[in-house]
């Protein structure tokens, strides 16, 4: 078969950016390998999507080019997304950090995605295996499980490699060694930390249990919270470090994040003096969390009363400077992001165009631009797309 354009993947930013040609009236073909569309969409967010963020800068980004996204994002914002649902009437509420979540279903976002395509007549190849790519004079040649398809422009919508079991792989990255594109090294981003033995024996007793925090490395910090797993480590700060971390490196945790020493932390042990640590400290933190620090001897259960001044400043610190060294993360299996991807270097940040290959485009999580915890990649994968369609122009 023929196509004009041809979009490999039917998740968020080949969605996008297939009903918006669609409906510039150019002949639209999406492929994808599942046998359904949109399935990152429809798990992200607990099943609520989280489509974008109130707040997005460059600076919510890691890319080895920081500024790269900044033309698509200001092109087409967070306000031009809410704008779409906002026409769809799809009612959706606010989260903290500035976080939008649909309020009923993240199908809400794959249903208005499929309208806008089905305005534009995009036409749907699923369940399709794309097995070769060939440059050719008019275009490109692309070798499927469902015969060849001849095409004049490629747009590669393919996104990473995390959640694998969603369909995820790493054609994407193989199209653009296929053309000799630079692939930055790509690992899971925002995922879990996996811990090891016998810290992980202790504290996959506190599975389940969350608690706020600030979590930091020496390039950044998250304060947000943090949840024991039978595994390890996870919550939004673990997240949002773990696209910062690098094998073999500690982490800092603040159990303390809003409790100064002089102010709070002091007065509590003075109206407690009578009591044990385990008893007072339990007013502020989990009581099996405090256990759990007096077995792995990080805290003495004595008498408030009977810590001297510098105790009483070192049980603080203990508190507020836990240093952990993570085993390493779960992997892309539960991971929402990879880090790496296509090189920004090889690509105009104007279009998402191949710069040696004009009529080669890659555009949302296959590109090296993973965004933080938030509805960051979501308004990248609309951006970019939308970059993209501009293009066309």
């Amino acid at each position: 078969m023929q196509t004009k354009i041809t979009i490999v993947g039917a998740g968020a930013a080949g969605l996008f950016c297939a009903g918006l040609l669609g409906q510039r009236g150019y002949d639209v073909t999406i492929i994808d390998n599942g046998k359904k569309i949109g399935r990152k969409i429809l798990m992200s967010g607990g099943g609520k999507c989280n489509f974008t963020n109130l707040t997005v800068e460059a600076s919510n980004y890691i890319s080895q080019n920081p500024h790269f996204c900044k033309s698509a994002l200001k092109r087409f914002s967070q306000w031009d997304f809410i704008q779409l649902v906002n026409e769809y009437k799809i009612a959706y509420h606010e989260k903290d950090h500035g976080q939008l979540f649909c309020d009923n279903s993240a199908q809400d976002i794959v249903d208005m995605l499929v309208q806008e395509c089905q305005k534009g007549q995009v036409k749907f190849m699923l369940q399709t295996q794309l097995e070769e790519v060939e440059s050719v004079d008019q275009g490109f040649k692309l070798y499927t499980s469902q015969g060849c398809i001849e095409t004049q422009q490629l747009i590669v919508a393919t996104g990473g490699q995390s959640m694998p079991a969603l369909g995820m792989t790493s054609i994407g990255y193989k199209i653009a060694e296929k053309f000799a594109i630079p692939v930055v090294p790509v690992k899971a981003g925002l995922v879990p930390f996996t811990l090891h033995k016998p810290l992980l024996d202790v504290l996959s007793t506190l599975s389940g249990i969350a608690v706020p925090v600030e979590v930091s490395n020496e390039r950044i910090r998250f304060k947000e919270n943090l949840l024991f797993t039978h595994r390890g480590l996870s919550g939004p700060a673990i997240l949002q470090i773990s696209s910062y971390w690098q094998a073999g490196e500690s982490i800092i945790i603040n159990l303390l994040p809003d409790k100064l020493f002089e102010s709070t932390f002091k007065p509590l042990l003075e109206q407690n003096r009578n009591q044990t640590v385990k008893n007072c400290l339990s007013q502020i933190l989990p009581k099996r969390l405090i256990e759990a620090l007096i077995q792995l001897n990080l805290i003495t259960d004595i008498t408030v009363k009977q810590l001297n001044p510098k105790q009483q400043q070192d049980l603080y610190n203990t508190l507020t400077q836990w240093c952990i060294t993570p085993n390493g993360t779960e992997g892309y299996r539960t991971a929402e992001v990879t880090l790496g991807g296509v090189s920004t270097d090889a690509l105009s940040s104007k279009t998402m165009a191949v710069k040696s290959h004009p009529n080669l485009y890659f555009i949302g999580e296959v590109v090296d631009v993973a965004g933080w915890l938030g509805g960051y990649n979501f308004q990248w994968a609309w951006s970019s797309a939308f970059a993209c369609a501009q293009a066309f122009d």
